[in-house]
């Protein structure tokens, strides 16, 4: 990463609730071409979450502790702040002297974007405004959340115009709400009687994928890319009696992950 830092333009996308077995199914059965294209090998890595609801795993990811390998470690992680006795930090993690990763980033020079999507990064109460205020510059409007069925549209919409005004290299992150409940109306023929399931939650994985190139194209058009794309943690539709998220349940720990650069302007 220290070779990818200051050279490429950065972006992190959370699908907010992606479970792994959802994605990995759609994976195997060719229903996600596009991120087929730029996933190593064309498969999702299994990885666990720091963390089992939106709040707790995006302060432990914008600090630099993402999803950790499903396996035992020490895995060294790409990003890590500065702190003395980390068993996680090695020789191509790039450290940085500050408490979030966005603002070690702002230190070198990177123009920080956070594109919102549930209500954690709404900046409409105190508590909504903690994590986009890690940022240099953040969005979010009523569209982008989780009861709009184009929310990922409007979100690049906003991405591309952010990115477009910035000078120099980027670090835009996306918090995608589509994966979220309510998804219902994400399946074709469902209604709100219907309510949210595991179909629904694939599906709105299939819509993601459908636009999400528009992101790999934005960030590596000005210079190469490095994009890493995960869930921030899963969430259950009956399993063990559970349902929704903020519970210890392998369903909601258990997330997909993918880390891959992009060559400059040869996303199509």
């Amino acid at each position: 990463m220290n070779e990818v830092v200051g050279s490429h333009d950065l972006l992190l996308v959370t699908l907010d609730t992606l479970r792994y077995d959802v994605a990995e199914e759609l994976m195997a059965a060719g229903r996600l071409p596009t991120l087929a294209r730029v996933l190593p090998g064309g498969r999702w890595e299994r990885r666990h979450s720091p963390g089992n609801f939106t709040y707790a795993a995006h302060a432990a990811i914008l600090a630099g502790f993402l999803p950790t390998p499903a396996a035992p470690g020490p895995h060294p992680r790409p990003f890590a702040a500065a702190f003395p006795g980390s068993e996680t930090t090695a020789a191509g993690t790039w450290v940085f002297d500050a408490a979030d990763l966005p603002g070690g980033l702002a230190r070198v020079g990177y123009r920080t974007i956070c594109v919102g999507g549930v209500g954690f990064f709404n900046g409409l109460t105190p508590l909504g405004s903690v994590l986009p205020g890690l940022f240099a510059e953040s969005h979010w409007e009523p569209e982008f959340g989780v009861t709009s069925p184009t929310s990922f549209e409007a979100q690049i919409a906003r991405a591309e115009r952010a990115v477009a005004g910035a000078d120099g290299p980027v670090f835009l992150f996306v918090n995608v709400s589509a994966l979220h409940q309510p998804n219902w109306f994400h399946l074709p023929g469902a209604t709100r009687d219907d309510g949210d399931s595991r179909a629904s939650h694939a599906a709105a994985l299939e819509y993601v994928d459908r636009h999400i190139g528009r992101l790999f194209a934005l960030v590596s058009e000005r210079r190469p890319g490095y994009a890493i794309v995960c869930s921030d943690h899963g969430t259950a539709y009956g399993e063990d009696g559970y349902v929704g998220h903020r519970i210890g349940h392998e369903v909601v720990w258990t997330v997909p992950y993918g880390e891959f650069t992009i060559e400059r302007g040869r996303w199509r």
